[in-house]
């Protein structure tokens, strides 16, 4: 189909969604690797199998009142979008942060319906959250925002309806308060939640699935290119959860991670952040809620204030904080100082003019919805023995983990081929497409 099409089936987003550009940009991502597959396929095109993804099934939107430690009361927004139930029950995190807007949650829930059919496993795809800021707050007022928050949300999820997990600003310590009002609200204890704490029906290695997860799928990638991690210089952005696992793996692949960063700016250490440095930053990002630069102070190396790490010469990069952290000119300086492949740890972190960086360049570049599958994957397996009412030890939870990421990875050769060249872009599309596109169809106008 011509990209004219393409054009005509955006104008038609973006006038029935004004203003939500993380939105539109990722349904532009899509469509533009889907039309060609589709009109080889006019089954789908018949059934608008593309524009019934791209409008959620429902969205809700609610109001979030608390008392802080002043007794003042607060009064945040919350919301949830249930996207698409065509394979499961609605999966996908809660985020709490000031920028969460409902463009922004429409982008991820639209990712996470490609992301979830891509794990093989029978999760639909939604996501949810705030705009409430946990940074600065107490124990207490984090608690009083996620009850009264649970206190709307519960009466639309349920394990066989929507399953929420974390994201960011969304930890362990938010889901036990989100999940102990769940459970006090409708008096039953169900694996509603993933993400949960070991000791109260959370699974082995889901706080460590998505950075490792972005490291299997980084292997795999550099596998076809009959090369390894072994030795490689590696730059990562975020200090959060998937960055940290991300370093960790990383490491243990005998690769060197040289830098983290938040939203103050990068560390730039040359001699590598090995097990030792990584347990301070656990300690700092995770206990103390500290800045990434008392890294730097800790360990006299460079602190970049303001940057992002994409400067920095390194054979792989991996984006693991937020969204567009990638921009056309940061992928021209990754390409010239060497970097052969990028797997993302976040969703969407790398713009369009990245994107087409990275693919004119002919790198490897695995995009979110792939690379960065193993959190919600290790989710669907939490849910799993949760419905079980069993606990798999952490070497069977990883291998079942390592799997996933294989099979997701062979899904994108298969549909994303081209030559000599793999488009992991175009492959993950089509790929996730398919198994919810048939199942659509399967179940009729609906």
């Amino acid at each position: 189909m011509a990209k004219g099409s393409v054009a005509e089936f955006m104008d038609k987003i973006i006038a029935k969604n004004p203003g939500e550009k993380e939105f539109h940009q990722a349904v532009y991502e899509v469509a533009d690797s889907l039309m060609p597959f589709i009109e080889k396929n006019p089954k789908y095109k018949q059934a608008k199998i593309l524009e019934r993804i791209a409008e959620p099934e429902r969205v809700l939107m609610f109001r979030v009142p608390w008392l802080d430690d002043k007794g003042e009361v607060q009064v945040n927004r919350g919301f949830r979008i249930e996207m698409n139930s065509a394979i499961g029950p609605y999966k996908g995190g809660l985020r709490f942060h000031p920028s969460v807007n409902l463009g922004i949650l429409k982008f991820l829930a639209f990712e996470q319906v490609f992301k979830n059919s891509l794990t093989t496993l029978p999760m639909g795809g939604g996501k949810g959250g705030s705009d409430f800021d946990p940074k600065g707050k107490s124990d207490n007022e984090v608690m009083k925002f996620c009850q009264s928050f649970m206190s709307e949300l519960f009466r639309h999820i349920g394990p066989d309806t929507d399953v929420p997990a974390g994201d960011i600003g969304v930890g362990g310590r938010e889901i036990g308060f989100l999940f102990g009002q769940y459970k006090r609200l409708r008096n039953e204890f169900t694996g509603v939640l993933t993400g949960k704490g070991r000791n109260w029906g959370g699974s082995l290695i889901r706080p460590e699935a998505t950075g490792y997860g972005t490291l299997y799928f980084a292997e795999e990638m550099l596998k076809t290119k009959n090369d390894t991690m072994e030795g490689k210089v590696v730059t990562i952005s975020g200090s959060g959860n998937v960055a940290q696992y991300a370093t960790e793996k990383a490491t243990q692949m005998g690769a060197t991670v040289v830098s983290l960063s938040d939203s103050e700016g990068t560390v730039y250490d040359p001699k590598g952040i090995d097990e030792k440095k990584l347990a301070f930053v656990l300690e700092l990002k995770n206990v103390k809620r500290g800045r990434i630069k008392e890294y730097a102070s800790k360990y006299g190396c460079k602190f970049l204030p303001g940057k992002r790490p994409w400067g920095i010469k390194c054979d792989v990069a991996l984006p693991c904080a937020t969204q567009n952290e990638v921009d056309g000119n940061d992928a021209k300086a990754l390409v010239k100082n060497g970097c052969i492949c990028v797997s993302e740890g976040a969703n969407m972190p790398s713009s369009p003019e990245a994107i087409d960086v990275f693919l004119k360049a002919k790198i490897l570049y695995g995009l979110g919805k792939a690379a960065n599958a193993g959190g919600v994957a290790t989710s669907g397996l939490e849910m799993s023995q949760n419905s079980l009412r069993l606990s798999w030890t952490r070497e069977e939870v990883d291998e079942k983990l390592h799997g996933i990421m294989v099979a997701i990875h062979e899904q994108c050769l298969k549909y994303g081929k081209e030559n000599d060249f793999t488009n992991y872009m175009k492959g993950a599309n089509i790929a996730g497409f398919v198994k919810v596109a048939n199942s659509m169809l399967d179940q009729g106008v609906v």
